[in-house]
């Protein structure tokens, strides 16, 4: 109270303006200190909004219950979101500002690839540490790791690939002619690049691969590619717009072979739509299907709150929250970037199902110490959603 008599005092009738500006300053520091200010920009607008905009939620949604609980050692968490539209040069301003303005002492990102070099050049200029959250983990964060890098999101480059070659090949009964298919972003492309190589050292036989720009109205061409080239497998890593509507294209053109694609959020979702048995989808998340206690728990939340998404697009937003209450706890209170930092080397978060296994992060590597992977489908004669394969295991190293 008296601070803030204070501060009135000295605002009150008018101030000399370096009187105005310690008084700002006053006010700003002391806010830091009662609570843990987080910096959050993503594409909560925009084409890709459907794949990075939930996670954020998801975010929002378990801080929102942590404060009600009464924070992190006796401090809340306050988050500052700021939208990118998936655009580098707003992602950059708003690092910047986050970074600046703000204080915060982690900067959360959500947008596509396209984003990551303005923002990490950012951080590296405010010696902040950065967290990929809902947006696909860049090699960095793999061992040996960038020391303000971190990621807690399902997929990740390379890994992704070899999960699914794998499971293509035991599950195929003819040799494999594989379809590839990429947004034209950059890890997109790259994951599509290094699958092919991959392919071909398991003896597949890569035919075409289709790199599709995001604005794209009419997936036909590209489809018709890929049809032509008469593969027996078609693999999509990418954005989920451009694995459904190839897959979708496809099918258009008759073409009625096995297409395997990434999990994101919407697949649980997007594989009730289509209902198509050969349709499927690969990630390390479980879906809701399962029906575990954790989703029964986000679910709830969710009911509680008000949100436009669903509760199945919720887990990238949730484990998020669960990793940065483990490490502000063990930051402690007050923290700097410095101290979370730290902590973020030592986290190991249970995720009570919604992955195959924990979030552990050390050192030398800030993705986790093991990732893994299961398939679903959906089941025709059973009308719902089927585990085509459970969780397979692979170090990461």
């Amino acid at each position: 109270m008296r601070m803030g008599r204070l501060v009135t005092r000295m605002l009150g009738g008018g101030c000399a303006v370096f009187l105005c500006a310690a008084a700002t300053a006053f006010v700003a520091v002391a806010h830091a200190q009662d609570t843990y200010a987080i910096g959050v920009s993503g594409a909560l607008t925009g084409p890709p909004a459907s794949i990075n905009a939930p996670p954020i939620e998801g975010l929002r949604l378990y801080v929102d219950r942590l404060n009600s609980l009464g924070g992190i050692n006796g401090k809340r968490v306050r988050l500052s979101i700021l939208d990118d539209q998936a655009e580098p040069s707003k992602a950059a301003a708003n690092a910047k500002r986050l970074l600046t303005q703000d204080n915060v002492i982690l900067l959360i990102l959500s947008s596509l690839s396209s984003t990551y070099a303005p923002v990490v050049a950012e951080i590296k200029r405010a010696n902040v540490p950065l967290m990929f959250m809902g947006a696909v983990c860049p090699k960095e964060v793999y061992p040996p790791a960038e020391p303000l890098e971190f990621c807690t999101t399902a997929y990740a480059g390379g890994y992704d690939s070899r999960a699914t070659l794998a499971f293509i090949k035991e599950t195929a009964k003819e040799p494999v002619r594989l379809g590839l298919a990429a947004m034209a972003i950059p890890l997109s492309r790259g994951e599509i690049d290094y699958a092919e190589e991959q392919s071909k050292a398991m003896g597949m036989t890569p035919v075409d691969k289709e790199v599709i720009p995001p604005p794209t109205a009419d997936y036909t061409p590209f489809a018709t590619k890929l049809k032509d080239a008469d593969p027996t497998w078609i693999f999509s890593w990418a954005p989920w717009v451009t694995q459904v509507k190839t897959f979708e294209a496809l099918r258009r053109l008759a073409w009625q072979r096995d297409y395997i694609a990434w999990a994101h959020i919407a697949a649980e979702s997007e594989l009730a739509r289509v209902k198509d048995g050969r349709l499927f989808v690969i990630g390390a998340n479980s879906l809701f299907k399962d029906n575990l206690p954790v989703h029964r728990e986000i679910t709830e939340q969710l009911k509680q709150a008000s949100s436009q998404y669903p509760a199945e697009q919720m887990t990238e937003g949730w484990i998020g929250g669960m990793v940065l209450e483990a490490a502000l706890k063990t930051a402690g209170a007050p923290a700097d970037a410095g101290k979370l930092r730290a902590a973020m080397e030592t986290v190991k978060v249970d995720t009570r199902g919604l992955r195959g296994g924990p979030i552990e992060w050390s050192k030398d590597n800030h993705f986790r110490a093991r990732q893994f992977y299961r398939v679903y489908r959906w089941d025709e004669d059973k009308s719902t959603i089927v585990q085509a394969k459970d969780w397979v295991p692979y170090d990461v190293k």
